[in-house]
């Protein structure tokens, strides 16, 4: 069982799954009325079922899943590249988290010291047609780069992210994104990534990350929980 299932159950990762194909299938195909009623009327009674569960902690899930983990000792320690689950750090977060329904299909694993992302963007990504939008392919960019933080052994936020868009972005068919470190410079750090379907080249992106000390993190995030 990898790390990922162990805080967030089978049934929410297959409900979150369902509700992605929905979500795809809503936006690619046309339905008649009586099945987007009945559709309006199951998603109401939904939504107030679920509002009525406990609200859910993404600090605590942050500290149990984290790259930078919390050890027994109560310091920070960073789970080097290679090791552990890549794919467990909050699992219902925005644009790659397995628990969210609003996420794309992404699969990340380790080539050395790049982090590889194998992204398949769904209908309801679309932009122009036949084309994923920008914006989601930018969203993307932002996650996979953020697990080089592991390669490069710290914490960090994004601090400026720039994409450049090669050719059209294809729905519905594998992209391969691949992010390194490129380069330190103090507190900041330069990662590079590129998007291809097979070798052709798709999009690119250089991303900035500002390092933040391994305790203050753990402060960041121990008050978050606190709220």
């Amino acid at each position: 069982m990898t790390a990922e299932r162990s805080h967030v159950s089978e049934q929410r990762l297959d409900a979150a799954a369902a509700l992605r194909a929905l979500a795809h299938a809503f936006v690619a195909h046309d339905a008649d009325d009586a099945v987007l009623s009945r559709l309006a009327e199951f998603a109401r009674e939904t939504v107030a079922e679920l509002r009525a569960g406990a609200r859910r902690d993404r600090a605590s899930a942050l500290r149990a899943e984290a790259l930078f983990a919390i050890g027994d000792t109560g310091v920070l320690e960073v789970r080097p590249a290679g090791t552990g689950d890549p794919f467990s750090v909050m699992a219902d977060r925005a644009v790659a988290g397995r628990a969210n329904p609003t996420a794309a299909e992404i699969d990340v694993r380790y080539d050395g010291e790049e982090a590889v992302a194998t992204v398949t963007f769904g209908a309801a990504f679309e932009g122009a047609p036949g084309r994923a939008h920008g914006g989601i392919v930018a969203a993307v960019f932002d996650d996979v780069t953020g697990y080089v933080l592991r390669v490069a052994g710290t914490p960090a936020f994004t601090g400026r992210i720039a994409i450049t868009y090669h050719a059209p972005t294809p729905i519905g068919v594998p992209l391969e994104f691949r992010s390194r470190l490129a380069g330190r410079e103090g507190r900041r750090l330069v990662i590079t990534a590129d998007c291809r379907r097979r070798r052709d080249l798709i999009a690119s992106c250089e991303a900035t990350y500002v390092t933040v000390d391994a305790q203050q993190f753990q402060r960041l995030v121990a008050d978050v929980s606190r709220q």
